[in-house]
């Protein structure tokens, strides 16, 4: 019997059965997207096109990547792209996938940006803390053309993604990458910031292990996991914020619901920050702290 002829039509309905049965959510779409990434389409032309039939290379290629979603690799690392603020982002193992929850933070320092006088120059000066991707930095900088932003992370390979992507999006001379933990490489660095944003690792220790496996045993640990009470991070930027930020300035940190209480409280202690408030995210849970330097 001669190898069966697939149409894209049937292949994706198959397909879609067929990750339905492995447990992954979405089936129909991971197989859309599958499919459309291997044929090199956008998704919408693969409906125009159901009756097209595939050749065995296409077919093979596509089986391929099937299987490597079935054993829970992230659609993103397979396709090496995500959205983040309708702007595509190149993605691999080296950094955390941008989600959507982060652009609240970026909405915060768009927000804040307007009100934000500068001092001394005509631009705004902003620190993004851990880049990853540079998901908030490149935002940042095709939304705020004034703006001038300095990105760090402690990972050289996931400054390498970031870079690439400030390329893509052609805001490379506006972005100063800089490689190191948190304050790190910024100790030769003496710029008064008008802002602070971050997305630290914050999923305690202890709950790494229980993520999907789609996190667990794919994305970094190393922007993950935020220790033992998951604020290992958060509270060393709090607390060394007020050293970077010019009097006046904000720090827009994301972290899970459970923490924007007690970051509050800290901050409060402290006494170096006024203003203080908690933004609540797309499914209503508070995500993201704000405070103003004194």
């Amino acid at each position: 019997m001669p190898p069966r002829k697939w149409q894209i039509g049937d292949l994706l309905r198959v397909s879609a059965d067929y990750l339905r049965k492995k447990g992954i959510e979405n089936p129909r779409l991971n197989a859309e997207v599958l499919l459309a990434h291997q044929l090199r389409l956008e998704r919408i032309r693969l409906y125009l096109n159901f009756d097209r039939p595939l050749n065995n290379r296409e077919v093979s290629g596509f089986r391929s990547l099937i299987r490597r979603r079935i054993e829970s690799e992230p659609l993103q690392y397979i396709t090496g792209t995500q959205e983040f603020w309708s702007l595509g982002f190149s993605v691999d193992p080296s950094v955390l996938i941008p989600r959507p929850e982060t652009e609240i933070a970026v909405e915060q320092v768009v927000k804040l940006a307007k009100g934000t006088e500068r001092e001394g120059t005509n631009y705004l000066k902003i620190l993004d803390l851990g880049t990853g991707c540079g998901a908030i930095s490149v935002a940042l900088a095709t939304e705020l053309p004034e703006a001038v932003i300095w990105a760090t992370d402690i990972s050289e390979a996931a400054l390498s993604v970031a870079r690439r992507n400030a390329v893509t999006h052609q805001v490379l001379e506006r972005i100063r990458f800089l490689e190191g933990d948190l304050w790190e490489p910024l100790s030769n660095e003496d710029v008064p910031f008008d802002m602070v944003v971050s997305n630290p690792p914050y999923v305690t220790s202890g709950e790494f292990h229980a993520l999907a496996p789609e996190v667990r045993d794919h994305e970094p640990r190393l922007a993950l996991d935020g220790g033992q009470d998951g604020m290992y991070y958060l509270k060393k930027i709090v607390r060394g914020a007020h050293d970077y930020i010019r009097s006046g300035g904000w720090l827009i940190l994301e972290m899970a619901p459970v923490h924007t209480e007690k970051i509050l409280k800290m901050m409060e202690k402290m006494g170096h920050y006024q203003k203080m408030a908690r933004i609540r995210d797309y499914s209503r849970s508070y995500r993201v702290v704000i405070a103003q330097t004194l």
